[in-house]
């Protein structure tokens, strides 16, 4: 693939951020279909899926799973574009909502976080077996593609998984999130915690009189993490719940092909968790990290074309890694 280049109007990581949102998404995914998928989970928690099929099926596509971020569900924009682009070469896609995220708040007393992926192997491990015939791959995004990575770290060899793809996820928990909080990324910040804040109370959340009591009085992103993501979670306090959870961690014991694409103009996730980590680490040479100078957070809106290069850029690595 040729290099990304940025798209007049988007220069810069925070227009390139914001570009996702104020682009137009498809209003529609026809001619494929979709249809409402329902997983319950063993503590009772059914998580909510919209399973994509293409007008034209190919046999030997496998199922593509997509995870979204924070704040994020089904309905986020750059999963409406990849399943789009999906849908079109002939994948089925499975858009997920993560336990309290959009449907699955209603039907789900938990709340997800980076801590989730044993929620992510469970669900796996639920599919129905029509649906993975053909093989399974992942794409997670944001804090999604965190999960994804900490999954797979944890997996091995024993993920039924046939490759996978993250895009800008914040491997340093701790490090994201005190970049969050720094006067410049102010108006950021406010949209994150607001809409944690309000899923994590809206209804269908099963919380206890002091939890909601705690992210009621929670100010930032740091002390919701402090007060009700890391206790939840058996975490002594935020700051082990980031240690603990940092998808960092997990990158050297992945062992299926792995594309980990990241900008380091991200105004949310600093560049440095990426060219700071020893990538030689991983030793059976599964993951293909692919890091450019610009493309925002979830961005990556280059010239050539409306399709995100980094939608581009994941396909290209789903169809050679399923290639192997």
């Amino acid at each position: 693939m040729k290099p990304f280049a940025q798209r007049f109007p988007w220069w810069g990581g925070d227009l390139q951020t914001l570009a996702t949102a104020l682009i137009d998404v498809p209003s529609s995914l026809a001619p494929g279909t979709s249809e409402r998928l329902r997983i319950t989970l063993a503590g009772g928690d059914t998580m909510q899926a919209m399973l994509d099929r293409p007008a034209t099926p190919h046999a030997d596509k496998p199922l593509v799973l997509l995870i979204h971020g924070v704040p994020g569900s089904e309905t986020a924009p750059y999963l409406l574009r990849m399943s789009g682009y999906l849908l079109d070469k002939g994948y089925p896609v499975l858009r997920l909502n993560m336990r309290g995220a959009g449907p699955s708040r209603a039907t789900c007393g938990g709340q997800y976080s980076a801590a989730s992926s044993r929620d992510l192997a469970e669900l796996i491990g639920l599919l129905p077996p029509d649906l993975t015939a053909a093989g399974l791959v992942a794409v997670g995004y944001s804090v999604g593609g965190a999960i994804l990575l900490k999954y797979l770290g944890e997996e091995g060899t024993h993920t039924p998984l046939r490759a996978a793809a993250s895009v800008s996820a914040p491997i340093d928990l701790r490090g994201t999130c005190l970049n969050l909080l720094r006067l410049r990324n102010f108006l950021y910040h406010r949209h994150v915690f607001t809409a944690v804040k309000r899923e994590a109370l809206a209804d269908g959340a099963v919380l206890t009189p002091d939890e909601r009591r705690n992210i009621e009085a929670s100010r930032t992103l740091y002390e919701f993490d402090d007060v009700f993501t890391a206790p939840r979670n058996g975490f002594a306090g935020a700051d082990d719940y980031f240690f603990e959870c940092s998808a960092v961690n997990f990158l050297p014991t992945i062992r299926i092909p792995t594309l980990v694409l990241a900008s380091l103009d991200d105004p949310w996730v600093p560049g440095g968790a990426y060219t700071g980590h020893h990538w030689g680490s991983n030793t059976s040479l599964s993951l293909r990290p692919v890091l450019t100078s610009h493309g925002g957070h979830v961005g990556f809106h280059g010239v050539g074309g409306y399709k995100p290069w980094s939608d581009l850029a994941v396909m290209k690595f789903l169809d050679e890694a399923l290639l192997r």
